[in-house]
């Protein structure tokens, strides 16, 4: 069952760049049975597994932009630790609804974003230069959402640069994959080596996902993106408010 969620995850990651926390932590909590102290580990880690290739993809096809790259990772670093360190704390007392909450808000959150610019595509006005300043604090939380939660990077980094940079959209998801891969290399170092993670479900997802990550960047040319993105959307929504009444109700 994990090797068959990692694959089809990584699939979904490679074809709509919606990201890899978003999506295999609920799966993880909600329908793998995996305890929250464990989950939010091993989805990080597994999600810096699928992002090597998906993000060795965009390097190879010049779609990240390096400098805004720097920017993002002055704040993401230091908030990815400090998300990691707050996740242990909460983990040593138990206070799991905190985790709920967190991760049902911003899957709600990223998946109302996603249908936003699916219905009015055209609705954002693009900033006609970088703001470097504002990039690298705003980082900051999203990277602790990351170290928390496993979440955000994806979502939130692109509404960031979707607002902050005039870069086309290619460069928008190329280089918040290579921000998302950092970070979460970074976050499930910490969370390994403070043993929050599980290691065979681990070993399964990769062994999905792997595959699912070729699969997806090799068939995404041929797939309508726009659709599948709303579809997933809607389906995501449906799941965080699953997790908000999870934390409501423990």
């Amino acid at each position: 069952m994990e090797i068959l969620a990692g694959f089809l995850i990584a699939t979904v990651i490679a074809l709509t760049g919606v990201g890899a926390g978003v999506i295999t932590a609920p799966v993880l909590i909600l329908f793998l049975g995996v305890p929250p102290s464990t989950a939010v580990g091993t989805a990080l880690a597994y999600a810096a597994v699928v992002k090597i290739v998906v993000a060795a993809a965009q390097i190879m096809r010049r779609n990240v932009n390096y400098k805004v790259l720097a920017y993002m990772l002055a704040g993401g670093i230091p908030g990815v630790v400090i998300g990691a360190l707050l996740f242990r704390s909460a983990a040593k007392h138990q206070q799991w609804a905190i985790l709920y909450w967190v991760l049902g808000a911003i899957i709600i959150f990223s998946s109302g974003w996603n249908l936003y610019r699916h219905f009015w595509p055209g609705s954002t006005n693009r900033p006609q230069k970088e703001r470097p300043k504002l990039i690298s604090g705003l980082m900051l939380p999203i990277g602790a959402e990351v170290g928390f939660s496993s979440s955000g990077a994806g979502a939130l980094g692109t509404v960031t640069l979707l607002s902050l940079t005039s870069m086309p959209a290619a460069k928008v998801v190329g280089t918040d994959i290579v921000f998302g891969l950092v970070v979460a290399l970074i976050g499930s170092g910490i969370h390994i080596l403070g043993g929050s993670y599980n290691m065979l479900v681990l070993i399964k997802l990769i062994c999905g996902g792997i595959g699912g990550a070729l699969t997806g960047s090799w068939i995404a040319p041929y797939i309508p993106n726009r659709p599948l993105r709303a579809a997933l959307a809607v389906w995501l929504i449906f799941i965080g408010v699953e997790i908000c009444i999870k934390a409501a109700h423990p």
